[in-house]
């Protein structure tokens, strides 16, 4: 039988077929072209406004990958992932300014990569400390430890002493070509734009695979009955601290990463706030589901941005509407939230799957 296409169904003989990334020719020219719009066209006709969105949405992804593992794989309630983003990149820029650097690996751009991968293991780390308590709790107590760690993190330590670390006040300013990825001087949107999709696409694949793995199963076995799991053999300590871990080590890769896009960094970048968005992404995306923290991403910027468009024209006219901008774009989060919940309750994910199949089962799709 012919692999091009698959009549009415997917029929797979083998374990490693049905496990392939990319099954069909079919599937593999639909990445290709993925590729080719992600690496070209928009880097190319895309003005600086829609790349600068472009790059709003990568930071999106690569925050809530992590609070999609703890949240849609292990089944850990978490409410304070803007911490650990706030730590990686915090570390970072500390490593940047502070960290007396060899000359060789500032001229050769080394510092910098370094840094990000020092960042992401601290905040891993940090994430494993306020994991802890998961050991002992669930539910609505697993969500205020997390949440501790929000107000600890950003607003305690960061705020009153990370912050005052050479004597800067509350924002460390990052001097233009300070961010360098071996010869590669990130100064502009769109190499931004190419570093945040080579990191999201590093996350995405290694997250992937570790969730094909007995790691992965593990994680899924934990969130369905954790006392299950255990009478499995599965240790479910470490496996929830080691969720943790990973979910922290991605959240400072997106902090380090979100470094590059901003003249200065400061608490104020780091809010509760922006623990709840990310948890709001992959409610609407679709939990469980890598496919919802991309999808989530792309509907809740790209929703906040037309909305911007809508207003602003309206300002002239309704000078108050601007004034509001802050509290209208948050009816809207809480709105969307809403809708999906009532009418779609497996987010976009689901929809997408149910899309495909649809086309899979053609003409049999009833």
């Amino acid at each position: 039988m012919s692999t091009t296409f698959l009549p009415c169904g997917v029929y797979h003989q083998t374990y490693a077929q049905d496990h392939a990334w990319w099954q069909t020719p079919f599937i593999k020219a639909k990445m290709l072209a993925l590729a080719l719009i992600l690496f070209v066209v928009i880097p190319m006709f895309a003005d600086m406004y829609w790349i600068s969105v472009c790059n709003q949405i990568g930071y999106t992804i690569l925050g809530s990958l992590g609070v999609q593992l703890l949240i849609g794989f292990c089944g850990q309630l978490t409410l304070g992932h803007a911490a650990f983003i706030a730590v990686g990149a915090y570390t970072s820029t500390l490593l940047i300014l502070e960290f007396p650097w060899p000359t060789f690996m500032i001229d050769w751009g080394i510092a910098y990569p370094v840094s990000i991968l020092v960042a992401a293991v601290v905040s891993g780390l940090w994430s494993v400390l306020f994991g802890l308590p998961s050991a002992r709790v669930k539910g609505f107590y697993l969500i205020l430890s997390t949440m501790a760690a929000q107000f600890i993190t950003v607003d305690f330590i960061i705020t009153q002493y990370v912050s005052q670390i050479g004597g800067r006040g509350q924002a460390f300013s990052l001097p233009p070509g300070t961010i360098k990825m071996g010869p590669w001087v990130i100064d502009s949107d769109v190499k931004v734009y190419y570093m945040i999709l080579f990191f999201i696409i590093v996350c995405v694949t290694v997250m992937a695979n570790l969730l094909r793995s007995r790691v992965g199963r593990a994680w899924v076995a934990i969130r369905d009955n954790d006392i299950s799991a255990e009478v499995m053999g599965i240790n479910v300590l470490k496996y929830k601290l080691m969720a943790y871990f990973v979910a922290g080590f991605i959240a400072g890769i997106a902090g380090a990463c979100w470094i590059s896009n901003l003249a200065a960094i400061s608490p104020e970048h780091f809010p509760w706030f922006w623990s709840l968005w990310l948890v709001g992404v992959i409610l609407i995306g679709g939990i469980g589901s890598i496919h919802g923290a991309i999808f989530g991403a792309l509907f809740m910027v790209l929703v906040m941005e037309i909305l911007q468009m809508i207003v602003m024209p309206l300002s002239d006219i309704y000078p108050k509407l601007l004034m509001d901008f802050l509290f209208i774009k948050e009816a809207t989060f809480g709105l969307a939230i809403c809708v999906f919940l009532i009418f779609e309750p497996n987010g976009l994910a689901y929809r997408w799957w149910q899309i495909k199949n649809y086309f899979n089962l053609w003409p049999f799709s009833y």
